[in-house]
């Protein structure tokens, strides 16, 4: 993780740091705004690498709600869409969303179903293969 972290922060465009990274005060909030707890590996991710832009991959942010990456306005489009309630969208992708699992895996929703070809174990999986690899 910190291997990918470091990677991350060598690629980061946005040399103003206009987001912040959230603490866990503001995750608690995020989870009692959305009605679904955030897993683990997912909070870590938030709180140390939801700052970064790089690229034409967009992960959901949580420090800003005037952001188009916001957390909760994103999970409540997808699930207007029809993601299930228990996936949890990492970064929207037109109207096709990258999800967590409750266990941490990572599921690519399209087109209202899931893309069992593209799954990952982990959201610092997906990171290195997706975001990193674009």
């Amino acid at each position: 993780m910190n291997e990918i972290v470091d990677m991350l922060r060598e690629k980061n465009e946005d040399r103003f740091s206009s987001v912040e990274l959230p603490d866990l005060d503001l995750l608690v909030e995020i989870e009692e705004e959305i009605f679904i707890p955030l897993p683990k590996e997912f909070k870590d991710f938030l709180m140390s690498v939801s700052d970064v832009v790089y690229g034409s991959i967009e992960p959901v942010t949580v420090s800003d709600d005037a952001l188009h990456t916001h957390l909760p306005d994103v999970a409540a489009e997808a699930w207007d869409i029809g993601v299930s309630r228990e996936l949890i969208p990492i970064c929207r992708q037109g109207s096709n969303y990258y999800c967590i699992t409750q266990t941490g895996e990572i599921v690519f929703w399209q087109h209202g179903d899931i893309d069992s070809a593209q799954e990952w174990d982990s959201i610092w999986e997906w990171v290195e293969e997706v975001w990193l690899g674009q």
